[in-house]
């Protein structure tokens, strides 16, 4: 993948399947201490202890279309060559919670890529899944939570295009303000 964002994307995905109500998603650039950090949690269904333990590797999947996933294989790559570290804690029945971290200046670190279109893209895949998405630039941040923007839409649907849009741009806008502000 060329861009971490779509390494988001996908194990938001794998979120969805997994039947999660909720995914929270928090990115923290720390370019004082050289650490760009990925958490991703749900409340999905969870994992057995094989599963989790043999996620990373490509020919343990829980898919019924194919016999090899990819996804966590290649996130797990990705942070490792970048001298990173990649962890999975899932618990059956009640959700996993995936971590990866890169060093933040390593040449050869995939750039972090259109956060807002990851976001956009998970909401228009299923807009029942509620994410709460933190994006940390040294010591700024931005909040960005589908409960609070569903309670301001009151009737009007969060899949709206002009809607996912919006949040789209709102995001970007977002990130890129946190990155300018001097702490």
């Amino acid at each position: 993948m060329k861009e971490l964002s779509l390494h988001v994307l996908d194990l938001g995905i794998n979120s969805i399947d997994a039947e999660a109500n909720k995914i929270t998603i928090v990115i923290n650039e720390d370019t004082k201490n050289d650490i760009l950090s990925v958490e991703i949690d749900d409340d999905g269904k969870g994992m057995d202890e094989y599963t989790a333990n043999n996620a990373v590797n490509p020919f343990v999947t829980t898919r019924k279309t194919r016999k090899v996933g990819l996804g966590i294989p290649l996130t797990e790559q990705a942070a490792k060559q970048c001298g990173g570290d990649f962890n999975i804690e899932s618990v059956k029945g009640k959700g996993t919670r995936i971590k990866f971290s890169f060093k933040y200046f390593h040449i050869d670190r995939e750039p972090l890529g259109n956060m807002g279109q990851t976001i956009m893209t998970l909401i228009n895949t299923n807009k029942d899944v509620d994410i709460y998405y933190k994006h940390i630039y040294d010591k700024n941040e931005f909040i960005f939570d589908t409960i609070q923007i569903k309670k301001i839409l009151g009737s009007v649907d969060i899949n709206s295009p002009d809607i996912l849009l919006w949040i789209r741009d709102y995001i970007n806008d977002n990130i890129a303000e946190i990155k300018k502000k001097m702490y």
